[in-house]
């Protein structure tokens, strides 16, 4: 297996035997779904991590999201360049073992910054899976099957989202959060060690057809001189952000809501209530992508209205849920929020695809991903755990217990007694609930914005069939 594999000419035919690349296909998306279980662990074991360190949610915002989002983001596109002049199997499988090694640290940090550091390290070494495995699917399949096996790897998201719940979940039951990162994190090792003995690095351009050439990746400037002209692409993007900034933040603190206000343990929470939420989103992937295809024979705009309409709606939904006080009206609303949460998915790929030029679509979708990734996952969580924690000390300090507890209260704390423990969970969960709620709204401005994509859309479509203006 070398690093620079090469190819003379293309042949048009899939690489390695069906049960071989089906094997590499699997072992793939098993690799994203444990880059996404350990992207996320946090999150399932947030509640106990903050009454152990004495976090404000700020703080806990920041390692669930700037934290790993920050070198995750900035890392993707040089590992991504990179990966088309080297071996893209050995670099997936170090980077498995790096996020895991990384991932089990985690469970032996001792406050907030060994904990910060041992994030940033598992965002490091996820920037390394996505790119060079979807460079190498491209090799084992032919252009016809590309969509189905990278369909399929892409289900490593939600699996991974799902499992990630249950897992952690499970051990929370009988362990500390601390199991949870070490148990969750070390079969990744192993992974990585299969990943470098057992797959095989593809020729590049293998399976193209015969004399298909690649088409030449236009300049940086010229790219962002061509997606200057097309407002629909910024719409969606920053549409797809708010989206993203308003969902990465409920990932952090949605179980939070459930423990501060109905008293549930985390583990708990993450098996009665955010795996069902993580079906949701799974159904909600799916049927976005589904409704699209089937609106776009009617309608040219239906990628944009369709997940436009979806967001708008999926806002308030959510929000009241956040604002009841009935469990079970409140998971109602989620799971009806939920179904209608990922319509954009699938759609903000599909649009910023569409409106520009073939050789502008690697950098677009760069920067989309880009924007993306660093404002939506990297700020949101922080910013909703800052507004968290402005209303959880407005609530202490309209409280009698001004004074004596703070935003950083423990609800486990030893030292407290009774009616200070009931006072802090009463101003966190008061916190949390206003913060996720203000949260929301955001999904409704970002459908507004998939909204006035509708607009420029059909426009932009036709001027990408012409030459960028460079």
């Amino acid at each position: 297996m070398t690093g620079g594999a090469t190819l003379t000419q293309n042949t048009g035919e899939s690489y390695g035997t069906f049960g071989y690349r089906t094997y590499v296909l699997i072992t793939l998306t098993v690799v994203y779904t444990f880059n996404f279980i350990d992207r996320i662990l946090i999150s399932v074991v947030g509640g106990p991590i903050i009454e152990e360190f004495g976090l404000s949610n700020f703080e806990f915002g920041i390692l669930s999201g700037i934290g790993f989002a920050l070198f995750y983001t900035a890392l993707g596109i040089p590992i991504a360049s990179y990966s088309e002049r080297s071996s893209r199997v050995r670099i997936i499988g170090v980077c498995v073992i790096l996020w895991s090694i990384a991932t089990v640290l985690c469970g032996f940090t001792v406050g907030f910054f060994t904990l910060l550091l041992a994030r940033l390290a598992v965002g490091v070494g996820e920037a390394g899976c996505t790119p060079p495995a979807n460079s190498l699917i491209s090799d084992y399949y032919t252009p016809r099957a590309r969509a189905t096996a990278l369909g399929t790897y892409a289900m490593g998201v939600t699996v991974g989202g799902l499992l990630a719940q249950l897992f952690g979940g499970s051990i929370l039951q009988f362990f500390s959060w601390r199991e949870a990162f070490i148990y969750i994190g070390a079969p990744g090792l192993l992974l990585g060690v299969i990943v470098l003995m057992t797959v095989k690095e593809p020729p590049r351009g293998y399976s193209d057809p015969p004399g298909a050439k690649k088409p030449e990746k236009a300049s940086f400037r010229n790219a962002l001189s061509e997606l200057m002209q097309r407002p629909t692409f910024w719409y969606i993007t920053f549409g797809a952000t708010l989206a993203s900034f308003a969902g990465y933040s409920l990932t952090s603190f949605h179980p939070l809501w459930f423990q501060y206000l109905f008293g549930y343990s985390a583990g708990e929470t993450a098996i009665r209530f955010m795996a069902l939420l993580g079906v949701a989103a799974s159904i909600s992937a799916f049927l976005g992508g589904f409704l699209v295809e089937k609106a776009s024979v009617r309608s040219e705009t239906a990628p944009c209205w369709v997940a436009g309409i979806a967001l708008i709606v999926c806002g308030p939904i959510a929000a009241v849920g956040f604002l009841s006080n009935s469990l079970t009206f409140a998971m109602a609303a989620f799971l009806l929020g939920g179904l209608l949460q990922y319509f954009y998915v699938g759609a903000m790929y599909n649009v910023a695809q569409a409106v520009v030029s073939l050789t502008v679509r690697a950098t677009a979708i760069a920067i989309l991903l880009f924007v993306v990734n660093l404002i939506g996952y990297g700020l949101g969580p922080p910013f909703v755990g800052f507004v968290a924690d402005a209303f959880t000390s407005s609530a202490i300090n309209a409280s009698a217990y001004a004074g004596q507890i703070d935003v950083g209260c423990s609800i486990r704390d030893p030292e407290l007694s009774g009616e200070l423990v009931e006072a802090c969970k009463t101003a966190k969960g008061y916190g949390v609930r206003m913060a996720c709620t203000i949260a929301c709204v955001l999904f409704s401005v970002g459908g507004g914005l998939f909204m006035l994509g509708t607009r420029t859309y059909v426009a932009d479509e036709a001027a990408n069939k012409l030459p960028a203006t460079a």
